[in-house]
Order: structure tokens, then sequence, then C-alpha cells
């Protein structure tokens, strides 16, 4: 089957909401449920989050016990939550049955403390045991992110005792690519591929052929840099070991691709100040509260501005050119500081700045704010001298840019090193900084000159 463009596949999502929404609203109750077991898991979890919330539970309950569990970790944090609290104990340990030992332990950090302890006690002592070790750790380091399912051979075994050791399996975990080959205390030793075991001579042993070069992750480590270790190794699994190196798990490629895709929903819900898990179809009064906090933070940096301005009211009635010009420079500085805050942020995003290069990387962008601030004043004075025919204008103007879009390279540079330093996220603070460094000191250098040289006349 021809693989399907994105807009092919949202096309294709519309009709199935569409269907399943004209079914229930005839009241057939069973032509949706025979809709919705056609459907794969991570399908009818994009169609439960694609729905409002009352059609939403509606779905969940005429959604196949058997694949439940599946469904409900393709859910976002928010809708998960949502399904969650409609369960009782003894639906959430039967909906977990099944599931890897890393996606209960997600699930079951979404509920509340005490009802997290009911559902660990209801289950196996071996399930347990498996769940409260992922637990163990932060949900955002490697730990958090491991999956118990391992299989370990020892070093003196014969490939062929390992291939009838694996026949002894009904299956093996999903997306192993590697065995963890380990000493007799449990310590993490190197890897024996699948390819490698099926095509050595049997007779071989483990220590002949294992694979040391590469190294185990550290259950501490957190989820983004794992996930740039699998993007520069093009792992598929990874062993993950604690500070003795004993081996805990492994991490395979599907829960990285999850922290990729949740780090750039950050980045991009940062930008407004919103969540990353933040429902489509959340309430309205839960949407508001929301995003009033960052409005009101909005509105502050705005009426700073607008304090700034009101500075220099008198030269403003004055010079009426002025309030024409005055967002250019303003304008102008927020987009240049932009460029390079975004640069930066990506940069630290990839771990690709540290001390070491961020004084080289400063005299960068203070370059080519320099080079930038000096052709587009220049280009911007011509303009307004020829509009308002005053050179004065012109001049204030050009000298107002150059100043504005050499700080907003600066600021665009630093800003996301301090905000980092002190512990707030440079994705979420860093616009609201930036603009406000930029029209601050646009309006201020702008209308300052503006001041002197007319007082001046």
């Amino acid at each position: 089957m021809p693989s399907q463009s994105p807009a092919e596949i949202k096309f294709r999502t519309q009709n199935r909401l569409s269907e399943l929404f004209a079914a229930l609203d005839s009241g057939t109750g069973r032509e949706v449920q025979r809709m919705l077991g056609t459907l794969s898991p991570p399908s009818i979890a994009q169609l439960l989050e694609s729905s409002p919330p009352r059609i939403r539970l509606v779905l969940w309950k005429l959604i196949d016990r058997e694949v439940e569990g599946e469904v409900l970790q393709e859910l976002s944090d928010e809708v998960q939550s949502q399904i969650l609290a409609t369960m009782d104990t003894g639906e959430l340990v039967s909906v977990m049955e099944g599931l890897n030992a890393d996606d209960v332990a997600d699930i079951l950090q979404h509920l509340p403390a005490r009802d997290m302890g009911e559902v660990l006690g209801a289950m196996s002592d071996a399930d347990r045991i498996r769940v409260e070790s992922v637990l163990a750790y932060d949900e955002e380091t490697a730990g958090g992110l491991m999956d118990t399912d391992t299989i370990s051979v020892r070093p003196h075994l014969t490939l062929d005792v390992v291939l009838r050791y694996l026949r002894r399996h009904q299956a093996l975990p999903e997306s192993t690519d590697n065995l963890f080959v380990v000493n007799r205390k449990g310590q993490y030793i190197g890897l024996l591929s699948l390819s490698k075991l099926l095509t050595t001579d049997p007779s071989v042993t483990v220590r002949e052929v294992v694979n040391t070069d590469v190294e185990p992750i550290p259950a501490e480590m957190p989820d983004t840099e794992v996930a740039r270790l699998f993007a520069k190794y093009d792992w598929i699994t990874a062993p993950v070991v604690d500070e003795n190196n004993r081996l805990l798990g492994r991490i395979t490629i599907d829960d990285v691709v999850d922290v990729i895709r949740e780090d750039a929903d950050h980045s991009l819900m940062s930008l407004a100040g919103l969540d990353e898990e933040e429902d489509t179809f959340a309430p309205v009064r839960r949407t508001a509260r929301r995003r009033a906090l960052w409005l009101g933070v909005n509105l502050l940096t705005a009426l700073l501005a607008s304090w700034v301005i009101s500075l220099f009211e008198g030269t403003i009635e004055k010079v009426v050119a002025l309030a024409v010009l005055m967002p250019i420079v303003a304008s102008m500085g927020g987009v240049a500081g932009s460029q390079t805050l975004t640069v930066v942020i990506r940069g630290m995003a990839l771990g690709q700045i540290g001390r070491s290069n961020l004084r080289w990387l400063l005299t960068r962008e203070l370059g080519a704010g320099v080079l930038n601030a000096l052709l587009w004043s220049l280009v911007m004075g011509v303009i307004a001298g020829f509009w308002f025919d005053d050179q004065r204008i012109a001049i204030i103007i050009v000298a107002a840019m150059v100043i504005n879009l050499i700080t907003a390279a600066i600021a665009g540079a630093v800003l996301p090193v301090l905000l980092r330093a002190m512990r707030i996220d440079p994705a979420l603070a860093g616009g609201v900084a930036l603009t406000t460094v930029t029209d601050v000191v646009g309006f201020m250098s702008f209308l300052g000159l503006a001041t002197w040289y007319y007082g001046g006349q």
C-alpha cells in the first residue's frame, strides 16, 4: 500500500470523525463500536483527542477492552487524565495488563497518590516490582523512560546456547535488536546484536563477538540528552544502568520519538506561554484560566513600554512624525532579537552551546547585528528623509535603529543563558523578556534622541 501524505491522513481523520459523530447523533452505538473496532490504537487515540469532552467519554466506553491500554498510552497527558478520572481501581488494573512497565508508570503518574497506591497494591508482585523500579526515577530521565523487559546473557556462553535460550521465549520484547551482555553481578559489559548471533559460528562464545563500544545510559540522564544520543548514533535500543553499572532496563526508539515530539510541542506552545499538553477541546473556563496569567504578564510589559512613551509626550506633540516612525524602531529590534534568540535556544536544546563557545557566539551575533543595523538603519534613514522632508528625523531614526538592533542581538544571545541559569525555561520566558528589552530600548533611544535633538534647536 503506498504511503499517504499528511494531507491525506488529515482528510481521512476528519472523515472518520464526521462518520462517528453522525452515527452517535443517530443513536447507533453498535455502528460506532464496529467502526472503532476497525481502527488501530493510535488512530483511536487521535479520534479521541479530536473530539469534544462529552463525545470523547462516550467513544471511550465503546472501545474494545482488549485495546484500551494501548489507546490510553497513546493519549496526551491531559486527555489521559480525563479518561483515568472515570475509572475505578479494578478497571485501571485491567487496562494496564500487558503494557510495558514504562508505559504503566507513565499512566500511574497521572493518578493521585492514593489511587496510585491502590492500583500498585492490586498488581501481582512481579508486575509491581517492575513498575516501582521505573517510578523510582523522574519521568523526564532515562530511568523514567526505560522498559525493564530485557534479555541478558553471560559472556562465557556459546552462541548455540544463547539461540536455544531464545527459542524458549514465546516472543522477544518489542524493538529487540540486541541482547545485553552482563556479568554475574548483573553489570553491563556490552551488546550482542541479533544479526551477529544469527550469522556467526554457533560454537563461538559471546565474549568473542560482544560489542563493548556502546556506552550504557545512566539512569539519571535527562531524557533530552537521551534523545540526542539516539539521534547521533541511530540507536534502536540502548541499555540503562545504575550508578554501579548494573543493568536496569532499556530505552527503545518509540519512547525517544515521544520525547522529541514533546520537546517540539513544548517549544512551539511556549512561544505563546501555553502548556504543551494543552487540550484543543478543553472547557472554556480551564482554557481561559491557563491563558490569563501569560496575558497578564504581557500586559505588564506593554504598560512598561507605554510608560516609556509617556515620558516623551511633549516631544511627540511637537513632532508628529515620531509617532509614525516609532513602531518601526521597536519592530525591527524585536525581529532581529528573535532571530538570535531562536538560534541560541535551538543550540541550547541540541547541547551545542556551553561556556567554551558562548563568547564566540556572542561575538558572532554582535557582528551580524552591527552589519544589519548599519544596512537597514541607512535604508530607513533615506526613506524617512524623503518621506518627511526632514534630515533631522532621518539622523535620529538611523541612530535609534543602530542602538536597538545591536541591543537586540546582545539580548537575544544573553537572555536564554541568563534565564537557564535562573532555572527559567528560555523557550517560555525568552520571547517576552526580549520584547520588553527591544521595546523599551527602542522607544527610549528614538524618543530620547529626538527630545535631545529638537530640544537643542
